[in-house]
């Protein structure tokens, strides 16, 4: 099977970014990628959220600038933490004929986690930008960790998780390679 990987941008909409640990270095992370992305022809598909406070049409919903979708790429509209669940991620991805998704954006341990398990779970490779997620900013409050804490601790399990037949990297955004495919998990 040829490898064919698609770059997810995760609900990085003004209200969130606005909210976000690392908010500048997470977008132009994201940003320099997805440039990237785009000059190996390979889809960028932003994921938006709509919600309390993300209520489409008001500003706070919109996707930050720098991240906006270019002509041509497609942008999916989701209400949950799973980006597959009631949306057109799925059935996307099964028409561009992507083996291998690219997860970053916001947040690490809602929408981030959440979409990159479903995707594992529904066959996908999978690439957790190590540099290109993010969270809300924090300190250790009410049972969460602090943000940065959140952010090595997901890089670190995925890491470590295991998916029979699954290729599972967890690279900083300077050593995604969109032509190299993964190497499947032998469990």
């Amino acid at each position: 099977m040829s490898h064919v990987p698609a770059l997810l941008v995760l609900d990085m909409q003004n209200a969130a970014v606005a909210i976000s640990h690392r908010p500048k270095e997470t977008v132009t992370t994201i940003a320099l990628l997805r440039e990237r992305a785009r000059a190996a022809d390979v889809p960028v598909i932003t994921v938006q959220h709509d919600g309390p406070g993300l209520e489409p049409g008001t500003d706070g919903w919109q996707i930050v600038l720098e991240l906006a979708p270019g002509e041509g790429e497609k942008t999916v509209r989701k209400g949950s933490a799973d980006a597959f669940l009631d949306s057109d991620l799925g059935p996307l991805l099964t028409e561009l004929g992507v083996t291998e998704v690219v997860v970053t954006g916001f947040a690490t341990e809602f929408c981030v986690d959440t979409t990159a398990r479903q995707a594992l779970s529904r066959g996908y490779d999978l690439v957790l930008v190590a540099d290109g997620h993010t969270t809300s900013a924090r300190p250790d409050v009410d049972g969460f960790v602090a943000s940065d804490r959140a952010v090595m601790h997901h890089n670190a399990i995925y890491r470590h998780i295991g998916f029979p037949a699954r290729g599972i990297r967890v690279l900083p955004a300077a050593d995604v390679d969109f032509t190299a495919p993964p190497v499947p998990d032998p469990a």
